[in-house]
């Protein structure tokens, strides 16, 4: 027997609200809060690490709207409602203390903040789990895949030509995409823990992997900034500002990406553990990285223009016959699956989920 048509309509709308959000340390999450007859009163959506979750960011847009009782609602959540203290109060605790009558929710929390959805029946909440709850599960697949394998989520950052390179055959690549493309990067690399690139792109091209705003200002707040790879920085390289190891930046000393990602999920930066990670490059890392099928989420930014014999944005990932290719989807969370940055096509892409019962190649 199927979900209640209502319940899997309302479940429905807090899908297409959680893709609001942007993917990384937290999943996506969508919630909706309905009146006993059906009627939506207030919808919410997660934002992000250290945003408000979802449930609660519903309940806050509620009550804006001046509604101050929640006798005989029903909250609609994509996600189980958490049950422990992260950066935010649980959710459970938030669902008691309005009284709210009613929760339906999608896809059960695979992770430590699981087991909300009993401890809400035992509170007496009327509990319904697991509506639409595949679709659900898929919205977040790379997430609950990246804290299985104890890791942070990783997020590619491609700057490429329209034939693919990140470099013409001189070896320069300031700057192949526009500004426009640049100041968009500096968003995502303002809400990740770390950014990390390859020894070679560190030595060559001396970047500085700071957040910055439009207008070129280094934000308050700034990600840990990782060099992978068994070559020595040299003195003076900009991204150390002149700082000793360990002091806003690190150097991942292995060729290995899952290892280096599990170094940074022990390491901690401005107080919190590392559980976003921006892969800017360049070829070997990236390549690394898909071939070990590594990568939660891209970002390509394809600017107008052709390199011919350039370097290549990837080397070999491990792909012989077209059967093995990687494959990706269109996503349509954090504003689109396609976006204009002046000249440029920003696509963004999530790798395509595995059928239920298998394991994707050479993943570890």
């Amino acid at each position: 027997m199927g979900p209640d048509p209502t319940d899997a309509a309302l479940m429905r709308q807090a899908l297409e609200a959680a893709h609001r959000g942007h993917r990384g340390a937290n999943p996506l999450v969508g919630a909706i809060i309905t009146d006993e007859d059906g009627n939506r009163l207030a919808i919410g959506h997660h934002r992000g690490a250290g945003s408000l979750h979802a449930e609660r960011d519903a309940v806050d847009t509620a009550r804006a709207h001046g509604i101050t009782d929640f006798t005989g609602t029903t909250l609609y959540t994509t996600l189980e409602p958490c049950r422990t203290h992260g950066r935010q109060p649980p959710c459970t605790d938030l669902i008691r203390s309005t009284g709210i009558r009613r929760i339906v929710y999608g896809a059960t929390d695979p992770t430590h903040n699981g087991g909300g959805g009993d401890q809400l029946r035992e509170a007496g909440v009327d509990v319904v789990g697991g509506v639409l709850a595949e679709e659900c599960r898929q919205l977040n697949h790379r997430w609950s895949h990246a804290a299985a394998e104890n890791r942070p989520f990783v997020t590619v950052h491609l700057a490429q030509s329209l034939d693919a390179r990140i470099a013409a055959a001189d070896g320069t690549s300031q700057w192949i995409t526009s500004q426009a493309s640049r100041d968009h990067t500096h968003t995502i690399r303002r809400r990740v823990d770390a950014i990390l690139v390859g020894t070679n792109t560190a030595v060559i091209d001396d970047p500085r992997l700071t957040a910055r705003t439009p207008e070129g200002t280094p934000t308050d707040q700034q990600p840990l900034r990782c060099v992978m790879g068994l070559r020595e920085l040299p003195p003076g390289a900009t991204l150390t500002q002149g700082q000793p190891e360990g002091q806003g930046w690190l150097q991942l000393r292995t060729r290995d990406p899952l290892t280096a990602l599990r170094q940074l999920a022990a390491t901690r930066h401005n107080g919190h553990p590392i559980k976003h990670v921006l892969v800017e490059g360049g070829q070997s890392i990236l390549s690394a990285f898909f071939h070990h099928r590594l990568v939660d989420e891209i970002f390509a930014y394809q600017a107008p223009l052709l390199l011919g014999a350039g370097r290549s944005a990837l080397g070999d990932i491990g792909v012989t016959t077209l059967s093995q290719a990687h494959r990706f989807t269109l996503d349509p969370s954090d504003g689109g699956p396609v976006t204009l940055f002046d000249d440029d096509v920003c696509t963004h892409l999530a790798p395509a989920p595995a059928p239920a019962g298998t394991q994707r190649p050479g993943a570890h």
